[in-house]
Order: C-alpha cells, then sequence, then structure tokens
C-alpha cells in the first residue's frame, strides 16, 4: 500500500548541508520514493542553494502566499527540485527575508522564527495543494512544533484529518530554546496551555521539547542512542519528557548512500577499488601524500578526522593523547573540520609542532573528505556522545579501520576487532578519558603492524551493509502502524 508522507527538514542533501540530517532527509526521501511512496521532501530554500545544479520549477499554486507567525507577516513561494538519485520531489520554501543569509543556521535574533515559518509554511503548502499526508515526519528542533502546530492551528484542515506525525531527534544537543517573552509568536493564543508551563514559568521555550510531547512516534538515530537519552547522563536535560514516552521511541540506525560514498564507484577518486584490490587503496594513499605535502611514507599508518569540531565530538581527550602517541610512534594525520576555536587552535598547533606529519585543514571540503575516508588507514571518532555517525559507516567500507568510543551508533555499527577469532570490524573502548583512547590508539598502530590481521579486521569492515533498505523499512513499519495501513 503506497503512503502519503511529507518529510520536514532544516537541510537535505545535495541541496544544503552542515551534518548528518541533511544525509538522512535526502537519502530517506529517496528510498521512500524508489519504493513507490508519494514521499515529498520540504526544505528552506537557502541562498546557498546551487540553483544551475539543481533548477527549481515554482509551484503556480504557491507564489507570493502570506504567511503568518504570530504577530510577524512574511511572503514565502515554493519551487520544486528533482532529487538526482531518482527523481523524488523536494519542495523549496522559498522566502529571503529568512532564508537568503550566508550560512544555513545563525545566531540572530529571529532564528526561531525562521523555522516556526518554514513549519508552518510546509503545512500551508500541503493544504493548498490539496495534497493530504498520512505522515508528516518532522527532523530535530526546526520542525518540532509540528506535531503540536497540527493538534492546534491546523486541527481543521481537511487534507490532515488523517494525519499522524513523527519525530526524528538527529542530535538531541540541539534544542532550538528561545525566550518565553516570545510565546506570541507561536500564536497558540488561548492553546498556549498545551506548552510546557514548568519551561514557561522558568522562563523559555523548548522546541524540541514540544516535539517530544505531542508526535504520535518518536524515532532517533541509533537504537543505542534511544536507550541513552532516557538516562541524566545523555537527556540532555529531556530526559523526563522522553522517559514518559519511552514506549514510542524506537532507534533505527542511519543508513549509507553507497551510490555517494563506496570505493568501487566514488566519483571523486581517479581509481576505485573493493577488498580484493587494496593495492589501489595503497596507490591511491601514494598519490595523496605527496598532494597534500606529507613527508611519512606510505607504510606509516595515516589516521584521519572528518568532522565538526565541537566538544560532542570528543577532541577534548586529544589534547594530551596525540601529541604522545606522534611522539613515540610512527603515526600521520590529516584533519579536515572546522569548528571552536579551541580545538581549531590545537591542530594548527599539532600541524606546527609535526609538519609534515600532521596536516590540518579548516572548513568542509567534499572531495578531499571522500579522498581522507579512502586513504587512510584509521578513522578516528572519539565521541562523548554520537547519535548514529555516518563516518566510522563510510570507513567499514572504505577499508579505513574505524576507532571509535562505545556510545550511540558507534557502539551500534563498529565492532570491537578479537584477534584471536579474526572476528570484528574496528577498535572500540569504553571511558571517555584520555588513558582510555591512547589505549585504543595503541592498539591500533601495534595491528597494524600486524599485516594478515590487519587485512582481516580490513576486509570484515569492508563486508558490512548498512545501505538504506533495511533502515527505510523500519520507517515504513512505523508509518504503516500509525497510519492504520
Amino acid at each position: 500500500m503506497s503512503l502519503a508522507i511529507a518529510l520536514l527538514a532544516s537541510e537535505a542533501t545535495p541541496l544544503s548541508k552542515t551534518g548528518g540530517l541533511a544525509d538522512v532527509a535526502g537519502a530517506l526521501t529517496e528510498c521512500l520514493h524508489a519504493a513507490g511512496h508519494d514521499a515529498r521532501l520540504f526544505t528552506p530554500g537557502y541562498a546557498s542553494i546551487d540553483r544551475t545544479r539543481f533548477p527549481a520549477r515554482p509551484l503556480p499554486a504557491l507564489q507570493n502566499v502570506p504567511l503568518a507567525v504570530g504577530p510577524h507577516q512574511y511572503v514565502f513561494s515554493v519551487s520544486e527540485v528533482r532529487l538526482p538519485g531518482g527523481g523524488a520531489p523536494a519542495y523549496l520554501i522559498e522566502c529571503p527575508a529568512l532564508y537568503g543569509r550566508g550560512t544555513l543556521y545563525t545566531t540572530d535574533p529571529d532564528e526561531h522564527l525562521r523555522f516556526l515559518a518554514f513549519t508552518r509554511a510546509a503545512l500551508l503548502s500541503c493544504a493548498r495543494l490539496g495534497w493530504a499526508p498520512q505522515i508528516v515526519h518532522c527532523n530535530d528542533w526546526h520542525t518540532a512544533f509540528g506535531p503540536l502546530l497540527l493538534q492546534t492551528q491546523f486541527a481543521h484542515e481537511e487534507a490532515f484529518r488523517r494525519t499522524r506525525t513523527v519525530l526524528t531527534i538527529h542530535n538531541i544537543g540541539y534544542q532550538g530554546v528561545f525566550g518565553a517573552a516570545s510565546l506570541a509568536d507561536l500564536g497558540l493564543g488561548e492553546q498556549s496551555h498545551l506548552l510546557h508551563q514548568d519551561d514557561l514559568r522558568a522562563g523559555y521555550i523548548n522546541p524540541l521539547r514540544h516535539g517530544i510531547l505531542y508526535a504520535n512516534a518518536l524515532t532517533t538515530v541509533s537504537p543505542t542512542h534511544a536507550r541513552e537519552i532516557c538516562t541524566e547522563e545523555y537527556g540532555m536535560g529531556l530526559q523526563d519528557s522522553l522517559r514518559m514516552r519511552e514506549r514510542d521511541l524506537t532507534g533505527i540506525l542511519n543508513g549509507v548512500d553507497y551510490t555517494v560514498w563506496d570505493p568501487r564507484c566514488d566519483e571523486h577518486l581517479p581509481r576505485h577499488f573493493d577488498e580484493q584490490h587494496l593495492d589501489v587503496k595503497t596507490d591511491l594513499k601514494r598519490q595523496f601524500l605527496a598532494r597534500m605535502g606529507f613527508t611519512t611514507l606510505a607504510s606509516v599508518p595515516l589516521a584521519g578526522i572528518v568532522s565538526r569540531l565541537a566538544v560532542q565530538k570528543g577532541f577534548d581527550l586529544m589534547f594530551d593523547v596525540l601529541p604522545r602517541v606522534l611522539e613515540t610512534r610512527e603515526l600521520s594525520l590529516m584533519v579536515l573540520g572546522t569548528g571552536e576555536d579551541r580545538y581549531e587552535r590545537f591542530f594548527d598547533t599539532l600541524a606546527a609542532r609535526f609538519p609534515g606529519r600532521v596536516i590540518f585543514r579548516h572548513g568542509y571540503d567534499d572531495a578531499l573528505a571522500h579522498w581522507i575516508e579512502a586513504v587512510s588507514d584509521l578513522f578516528l571518532m572519539p565521541s562523548r556522545y554520537e547519535p548514529c555517525g555516518l563516518n566510522q559507516m563510510y570507513s567499514l567500507r572504505y577499508g579505513t579501520v574505524p576507532v571509535v568510543r562505545r556510545t550511540g551508533g558507534l557502539a551500534d555499527s563498529v565492532e570491537h576487532f578479537d584477534p584471536g577469532a579474526g572476528t570484528g570490524t574496528g577498535i572500540v573502548f569504553n571511558d571517555f578519558d584520555p588513558p582510555a583512547l591512547h589505549w585504543a590508539l595503541s592498539t591500533a598502530l601495534d595491528w597494524h603492524a600486524q599485516r594478515p590481521l590487519w587485512q582481516q579486521m580490513v576486509r570484515n569492515g569492508m563486508a558490512k551493509d548498512f545501505s538504506w533498505t533495511r533502515q527505510t523499512e523500519q520507517y515504513l513499519q512505523i508509518y504503516r502502524r500509525l497510519s492504520g495501513e
């Protein structure tokens, strides 16, 4: 039975991206569309979207539509783009006053309004098109007011008479909190009693909490993280609301788009390889070392990092560990990322201290990210918490051994290697402290020196399948249950 599914996401690959949310939104829409469902993605029409690469067709029924967000008045239009993977429709909410800025996300005082407007515009678009989605799938805090809006301001719209809602929490650390003084921006009027009153008394409004309270079903991006966020340690202040909804919460590990992330077909690589042709990986590594200015030989292990440089990612553990390992062991390091100043300064200092062995590139470069995955021997992800993570799954397919902490999706996707049994796919450590990371790096380097053992671990990882097919079916099971299909 085909389902009508509206997916609301603040970013979506390949149109816009800052993190894993974009990959999930784009890939899930494509997979649902390919499976025969009427899946339509709604996302802001950011100024940064390449309109030459993704030509948009204005929808005649949705041009210059007035939009009230509390006391604020906007005008939006909608353009349709077809996603390149399989032609799934993506609807861009065009409102230059809100989305014509230099970055996807800002620290501007109207940040909450930008995404309240987006959520309202997406729902209003469905109603104006006469399209009745059985499922409205919201993602993260940006669209988390969707379920409450459907139960209040859109409750009498015929298009939503049978609609049920899903909220996916991609990163609970980002909740979109804004001051209670902006209560009128929600436009709830007499229905403001539906808001979380303790938060209001404390002087703030938490969008993500309201999604948790009002969505018909909740998901997060790995089974382990679904358990973690119900605890004091990982719940980020929302654990009480999550425990109330624990029976409605499902952890579904994110999938990988292997049309993009696979060394057998990667468009960014001049040559391709699989587990039977690892000599090509070595040749590519030699090219990469020379091009980037490394002075180390290809036989020296290369560790890679591609990441937001944020406290979540566990870089504090590296402050003492990486210099000590680099001083005492053969290792080179390639880092690509941007984020907090203290982490950027650390990697700048490390590169200056170990010239030719450590290289740090500020920012994000998609082609360079693919090369780092392809040519590294190790990939470092010592996260404090990691709802899912995708890079460890990319690494496995590229024959790059992940070194990860046992948390969230890292625990669900990487199995610690057992050299006796020859099973496992990476190095997994438990405690969030420098000695644990030092042990993990030392273990990785010791095993790298044992070529047959290392190649067994590499091949184990390359054989893993984290394609979207299985994960999409898990979402469909939830959709079908909610819609009664």
